[in-house]
């Protein structure tokens, strides 16, 4: 199938014991594909004077390891921790794998987009999606206007982040002094702050997995008592068939993002509007499969071949 000439060489970005990692690898090499852990840190690159090549084409990049070298598709599982150069020096890297014609997914571009969340948000809205009012603010100044902006209460989130780290929310004047003290420290903690509407609802939310043209949805019940419905704060997962408009609507908010495997995060407010809050470029599905019951990972597997074969 691949260039290998007995199935795809394919190297996968995460953590070698991770579980999400195990899942993805197991599924290749079922399908008869030779896939290899490799974690970010092992990346490495070296650049040099272009050098002449059979085809003409130039030689100027060379990459480690060698599982990525010579990979037919670089898979991204998992986003380590880092700091700014860590992770501009890890998206190049990528960046310049699929300029060579390496298909990467998600592809370099989108998860740069779907890592911030002001810029996926921005161009979720430019799509003419519904999204929560949301302020992005650099002062704690501008952070007590945004919260009245936002009707005394709203949910403050870390421009990067997953799983429903760092999450809270401000109801009341404490709660503002306390986030502008964060800011006004500056960092490590942070200067900018990510102010959106808290947005009443019925206790759950959609978790809409989008594999190419493929879709998988859970809902998330919040567990007594807390608002928020991640998985990872105790939220309880269960199958769910959502409205077709849903799927759409979590595909176009995929494709604005430049994801083509994404988690869609849809929330039912209780004044009738479905808004996307985010969209995950590496998405979990832990507890998708585990409510439902399908095997995720077969799904990427498929949507990896077409997209390999697109190439090849």
């Amino acid at each position: 199938m691949g260039r290998s000439g007995g199935g795809l060489r394919v190297a996968v970005l995460g953590e070698p014991t991770g579980w999400h990692v195990g899942r993805l690898i197991g599924a290749l090499e079922r399908r008869g594909h030779h896939a290899t852990a490799v974690r970010w840190t092992d990346l490495a690159a070296e650049v040099r004077t272009a050098a002449p090549t059979a085809d003409g084409s130039p030689n100027t990049d060379r990459f480690l390891p060698s599982a990525v070298a010579t990979a037919d598709l670089v898979v991204v599982r998992g986003m380590p921790g880092g700091g700014l150069e860590e992770v501009v020096f890890r998206m190049d890297l990528l960046g310049r794998l699929a300029a060579r014609g390496t298909p990467v997914v998600n592809s370099p571009r989108g998860l740069e987009i779907a890592i911030d969340k002001y810029l996926a948000l921005a161009r979720i809205a430019a799509a003419g999606l519904a999204v929560p009012r949301t302020l992005v603010v650099q002062s704690p100044a501008a952070i007590e206007d945004a919260w009245r902006a936002l009707g005394g209460d709203c949910v403050v989130k870390p421009l990067f982040g997953s799983r429903g780290r760092g999450i809270d929310r401000l109801t009341g004047p404490a709660d503002v002094a306390a986030l502008a003290a964060r800011v006004a420290a500056g960092p490590p903690a942070g200067t900018v702050a990510y102010l959106q509407e808290f947005v009443p609802h019925d206790g759950w939310d959609v978790r809409i997995l989008v594999v190419g043209d493929t879709c998988f949805a859970v809902r998330r019940f919040a567990v007594p008592g807390e608002w928020r419905t991640n998985v990872s704060l105790g939220g309880r997962p269960e199958a769910f068939e959502p409205p077709r408009a849903w799927l759409d609507l979590a595909r176009a908010a995929a494709g604005a993002v430049s994801t083509e495997v994404a988690g869609v995060d849809l929330l039912p407010a209780s004044d009738g509007r479905t808004l996307v809050l985010e969209v995950n470029g590496v998405p979990g599905w832990r507890g998708l499969e585990a409510a439902t019951g399908v095997p995720v990972a077969d799904a990427v597997v498929r949507h990896l071949e077409s997209r390999a074969g697109s190439t090849l």
